[in-house]
């Protein structure tokens, strides 16, 4: 990977400064990278993220914000629409000098501001979000107490942010309560990526449910489990990009148009046609050992083994049937709880497999053998929940198609496919 400092005029007139980061040889697409609300291009996932698409042949632009980092104007003087408007300057400036942005990224606060800007980047294939606000006036519970009470009657007030003081205008405000960000996600009109924690403390993790459901397919969600944040952790920024690099990789045009020549595109192109129901096909990467390609329905994700058996590029086949019976717990037990009229704000389940010893299992060719276990927690969030719906939705779990499925009785009927085409 190669850097290039630059610079360009942002929306105020003033010198923004960025960073183009390229990969050895010529770039197949652009991105543009928006950071998150007072910090710079050079936070740590802004770093990950952007190593993970280079790897992948795509140079990524991140710049700083009017008044932050080593752009230069004043940060009192900005506020969300001015944001907009350097990520507007940031596109033509990739689109005059190399190609306009084929994918749009934003974290944060940033994120927010892709989704607005969109818009008006025209080439644009695809966006993604990282832990983004789906209320960008979610900002203001980062100021110091007192601080919107202080900007209210005095026009301007100065807040501590991650230890930093920033001098923070009514404008902010204002131009924070005026944004409309379901109207702009629901024209997005281009595939859409929304990755945030459930556990993130500044950006809850109901902003990403707000975001998914104002936006039209094709989307998709991808937890980020355990992540704060600023994915300050290097594995929740490794495992972000690696995701991000797959998710978008469906998107972005392959270099001098030709078909991709990744392993994984080379198997995948030889494979039939998938129909549109539900059809899940699997192959491999190349990439290592175990690395699997999956895909269905226009969804794409992976699989692999974890380190010490393959390159952990996905989650295990184990993890993904637990993720299969998690998804469908969760999905049953909303659909359930809108129908009834049970008071259900919210619902995770977390889900872990093992094999036990058991002297109960045993047949003639065999002393011991091993039964799974699943054990599945549900976690239950409303503050108006009786114990009665509380048990009723833990019943209605045991309920769910996939539960069923795999209590029941299965058959697999294995057939050999038609050899792919030399």
């Amino acid at each position: 990977m190669t850097s290039e400092r630059l610079t360009f005029t942002g929306s105020q007139g003033d010198e923004l400064a960025g960073r183009l980061d390229l990969p050895g040889g010529e770039a197949t697409a652009f991105a543009l990278f928006a950071h998150c609300f007072t910090c710079s291009k050079d936070v740590a996932a802004a770093s990950k993220i952007s190593s993970g698409l280079v790897a992948q042949g795509v140079g990524v632009l991140r710049f700083d914000f009017t008044g932050l980092g080593a752009s230069g104007g004043e940060f009192a003087n900005t506020d969300f629409s001015s944001n907009v408007e350097d990520l507007v300057c940031a596109a033509d400036m990739l689109r005059e000098r190399y190609r306009a942005p084929a994918l749009l990224v934003g974290h944060s606060l940033g994120g927010a501001a892709i989704l607005v800007a969109a818009a008006q980047v025209p080439e644009a294939q695809a966006v993604a979000t990282i832990a983004a606000p789906f209320d960008p006036a979610h900002v203001t519970e980062l100021f110091t107490d007192g601080a919107v009470a202080e900007i209210n009657r005095d026009g301007e007030a100065t807040v501590e942010i991650a230890k930093r003081r920033f001098v923070i205008r009514r404008q902010l405000l204002d131009d924070l309560a005026a944004q409309s960000m379901a109207s702009s996600i629901g024209c997005l009109d281009r595939p859409l990526l929304v990755m945030h924690s459930p556990i993130d403390t500044q950006v809850g993790v109901d902003h990403a449910r707000q975001i998914y459901e104002a936006a039209r397919h094709p989307k998709s969600f991808v937890s980020l489990d355990d992540a704060d944040h600023l994915l300050t952790d290097r594995r929740d920024g490794a495992y972000a990009a690696n995701v991000l690099s797959a998710w978008a990789s469906r998107y972005l045009p392959p270099a001098d148009g030709e078909a991709s020549t990744t392993p994984a595109a080379n198997v995948a192109s030889s494979a039939p046609a998938l129909p549109d129901d539900g059809t899940v096909l699997v192959s491999e990467t190349g990439d290592g050992p175990f690395a699997q390609d999956i895909v269905s329905r226009g969804h794409r994700w992976a699989a692999d083994e974890p380190i010490g058996i393959g390159d952990d590029t996905g989650p295990s086949p184990y993890e993904l049937l637990l993720g299969a019976l998690g998804a469908c717990t969760s999905m049953t037990l909303r659909m359930y709880a809108d129908r009834a009229g049970i008071p259900l704000v919210g619902v995770s389940v977390s889900l872990h497999h093992d094999r036990e010893h058991s002297d109960d299992c045993r047949d003639a060719a065999q002393d011991r053998c091993l039964i799974d276990r699943i054990t599945r927690t549900v976690r239950l969030d409303g503050p108006e929940l009786t114990a009665a719906h509380r048990a009723r939705l833990l019943e209605i779990a045991d309920r769910c198609p996939v539960h069923r499925t795999l209590l029941g009785d299965i058959r697999i009927d294995t057939h050999e496919a038609d050899p792919a085409p030399t």
